[in-house]
């Protein structure tokens, strides 16, 4: 196990996040919506969120058992930060929403790694929240045009930005819930 946390403290945090990150779309739509329309193309959410995938990425790989390619460790230690200043300056191409996509493959390993083997079926929330974001990050990171077309038919109508808040808000209240009640 890479990550040491319980399915009940994932499941917190988790819900957590959903809820505060989404009750602020729903409480501030006026930043929230032009914020989210000029993220893909954010030089500073680029570097951010690039810098968050670079930082956690190189802990992984220092941490983590590579099995047969731990001889090749303090290579992929050296090409990590590289790969990153390399893509910094030469991707401009919706580089926060790849980068965004990254994280949201690294995020998915925790969530997965704490719901293993759990009897609870409630875990099959954070189970498939794991999932969205594995694939939401596969094409963030290979197709990230399709991720702000979604943005801006999101955040087009106040309506939808409202719905896709709320929706966010009920399913991190589902996983904090659950957390709460159904994970010892």
């Amino acid at each position: 196990m890479i990550y040491p946390f319980s399915l009940q403290a994932v499941g917190i945090t988790v819900g957590l996040l959903l809820i505060a990150s989404h009750l602020v779309a729903l409480l501030a739509p006026g930043v929230t919506g032009p914020f989210l329309r000029d993220l893909p193309r954010s030089r500073v959410a680029a570097g951010v969120l690039l810098a968050i995938g670079t930082i956690w990425t190189y802990w992984l790989v220092q941490t983590m058992d590579l099995g047969e390619f731990t001889p090749l460790r303090s290579k992929m230690l050296l090409a990590i930060p590289i790969g990153a200043v390399l893509t910094w300056l030469f991707v401009d191409e919706f580089l926060a929403i790849r980068a965004l996509g990254i994280i949201a493959l690294l995020a998915a390993n925790p969530l997965l790694e704490s719901a293993f083997l759990r009897p609870e079926t409630t875990r099959l929330f954070l189970v498939v929240l794991a999932y969205a974001w594995i694939f939401a990050g596969l094409f963030m990171v290979g197709m990230p045009y399709i991720f702000r077309d979604l943005i801006r038919w999101i955040v087009a109508s106040p309506a939808r930005l409202r719905q896709a808040a709320v929706g966010g808000i009920a399913y991190g209240a589902l996983i904090f819930a659950s957390a709460l009640f159904f994970w010892k």
